[in-house]
């Protein structure tokens, strides 16, 4: 699982083909989410808590605090292009992304998973094509990927 993490001041995301549909978010993160053909629901555990808990928002000038400390918002973005593999070719390959119907249910999860804590959640659309916007603050991405996570942590 892989996450592209961008502290903001403000988000908005709509769909393309009918843009009145929308949804914001005040300060908090948009998290770009894609989901791989070998994630599990340990995956969403891991990365839920990690995103949620990481230490990106600054405080006298230091990353003090986290989303669940400063009840920050939250936007996920379903991004199955973040397992776009780029070493042959000039045409992204998405062999490595899970089909859709466990995407969806894995994405489903990690958007439960960040309720749980009470934070503000909204989600772009699964499979839609979606316009985008982003007020970053600082800026502050963070990019995580579960797979060197938990190779790392079990090391």
């Amino acid at each position: 699982m892989r996450a592209v993490i961008q502290r903001v001041l403000k988000a908005g995301v709509s769909r393309k083909s009918r843009p009145q549909d929308r949804r914001e978010i005040n300060r908090g993160l948009v998290v770009f989410l894609g989901i791989g053909e070998a994630d599990t629901g340990d995956d969403v555990n891991f990365l839920s808590g990690k995103t949620t808990g990481l230490r990106i928002f600054t405080e006298n000038g230091k990353f003090n605090s986290s989303a669940i400390d400063i009840n920050a918002d939250i936007l996920i973005i379903p991004q199955f292009t973040l397992f776009g593999d780029c070493r042959k070719g000039r045409r992204p390959d998405f062999k490595t992304a899970a089909p859709p119907e466990k995407a969806r249910e894995l994405y489903k999860l990690f958007v439960e998973r960040i309720k749980l804590l009470n934070l503000k959640v909204e989600e772009g659309w699964f499979g839609v094509e979606m316009n985008v916007e982003i007020h970053n603050d600082g800026p502050v991405t963070i990019t995580m990927d579960t797979e060197q996570l938990l190779k790392k942590s079990i090391q």
